[in-house]
């Protein structure tokens, strides 16, 4: 009779383990397979990421010295091409992972990636650059990666393990703004770009070799794209990625080439504005996220992130030619930022019906990739027209109507807290 009080649960990689109601303080943990899963998964993330990153701060500055560059919106172009193609193919990704298995399709995507890198690498022109981002962007791998989370973890860990992959993001962001520059001074722009490429190759060495073994691919019946795409809970965080990228790419059309012209920074220099604030950012964010898992605030946090993002354009707006000023705006933005890497990824995990999660990983990646695209696009192009008060003030408008939005947003408890509501 008493072992037949726990469960051993039938659809999971991990199911060796019995999940009992009567071991709670042993089944609240992470496996060490989850907690090996959820490290190697946010190290792929973080390398493929940090490959893209490392080009933000520094391509603006950079661009006038390649043959069309001094052309803002083919800068503009140059950031966000990737986005375009990720949002092309996210959900086709996503779909192959589904039919081929999601090791495959991670490993095509990070060598497609590296090809792009070495494309932009030796582009002789921003046209050959847009290119090569072009190619990057057509390895679109993280709904596969976040299927694959899900795929190795228990459902009461799903959202612990992404927010890891998505704090990763938020981490390598923050690592890239006070690198580029020093890497930019020592190894140009082409010597980055070969470095996303070795970065994507040495993803590959980490799925292949310290993720474990992926479960065979679902033979269940497919869920039409339909019910997710026109979930009202999964469009609101959806809208909210797109929101989220489509400000930091704007903003990044400009924010370098500031600190330049106003603070007298030089490139290599930045890193003395950026890792003071980054540094800060994270202070705030960790207790932030514990706050929103662990004691059930994940609303008020997720709403505040967002309507931080409000006067932070307000203050860029009117920051002037003060490098203080435009230092503090930079803390503040990078406390958003980071707080939403972190729990959107784990709102989608939550809310998405169990059988359509991977199609619903696949459109919130596609909303985020088309968010990079148009903020690069659209940046450069009101930059170019209208000056970068327009870039600012469409952002701020932007976070609004997002705030808007997010205000109807029904998260569900987590089981901890419903177990500790019990």
């Amino acid at each position: 009779m008493h072992q037949n009080l726990c469960a051993v649960p039938e659809s999971n990689a991990l199911s060796l383990r019995p999940v009992c109601p009567m071991t709670d303080s042993v089944t609240d943990r992470l496996s060490p397979e989850e907690r090996r899963t959820g490290m190697s998964l946010a190290a792929i993330f973080g390398l493929r990421m940090l490959g893209l990153f490392l080009i933000l701060p520094v391509f603006a500055i950079h661009a006038p010295q390649v043959p069309g560059g001094d052309n803002l919106m083919l800068v503009g172009l140059a950031l966000g091409a990737y986005g375009l193609t990720q949002a092309c193919l996210q959900i086709a990704w996503g779909s192959a992972s589904d039919r081929w298995g999601r090791k495959p399709v991670i490993v095509t995507g990070l060598l497609l990636f590296a090809l792009g890198s070495a494309v932009a690498a030796l582009a002789p022109d921003i046209y050959w650059i847009i290119a090569g981002r072009v190619l990057q962007g057509s390895g679109a791998i993280s709904a596969a990666v976040s299927a694959l989370a899900a795929d190795l973890t228990r459902e009461q860990h799903r959202t612990k393990i992404m927010a890891m992959i998505g704090s990763s993001i938020g981490l390598v962001f923050a690592g890239s703004l006070v690198a580029a520059p020093i890497l930019y001074h020592l190894i140009g722009m082409s010597g980055l770009f070969w470095l996303t490429g070795f970065l994507a190759l040495a993803a590959i060495f980490v799925l292949l070799k310290v993720v474990p073994p992926a479960p065979p691919p679902s033979q269940g019946t497919p869920v039409p794209l339909s019910s997710v795409l026109f979930d009202p809970q999964l469009a609101r965080l959806n809208f909210g990625v797109f929101a989220l990228h489509l400000t930091q790419t704007a903003m990044w059309v400009l924010i370098p080439a500031a600190l330049v012209h106003f603070a007298d920074l030089h490139v290599s220099d930045h890193w003395k504005v950026y890792l003071p604030a980054v540094l800060f950012s994270f202070v705030v964010m960790v207790p932030a996220v514990i706050a929103a898992e662990k004691h059930g605030k994940m609303k008020p946090v997720f709403l505040g992130a967002i309507a931080l993002l409000i006067p932070v354009q307000a203050g860029f707006y009117f920051a002037g030619e003060n490098v203080w000023t435009l230092a503090l705006w930079l803390t503040l933005f990078f406390v958003s930022f980071n707080i939403l890497e972190a729990t959107q990824p784990s709102l989608i995990s939550r809310i998405a019906p169990p059988q359509a999660k991977g199609k619903a990983l696949g459109l919130y990646n596609t909303l985020q990739a088309l968010g990079l695209f148009a903020g690069g696009t659209l940046g450069g192009l009101l930059a170019k027209h209208f000056g970068s008060g327009a870039v600012f003030s469409a952002c701020g408008a932007l976070a609004l109507v997002w705030l808007g939005l997010a205000q109807s947003l029904i998260i569900p408890a987590s089981k901890r807290t419903v177990g500790k509501a019990a």
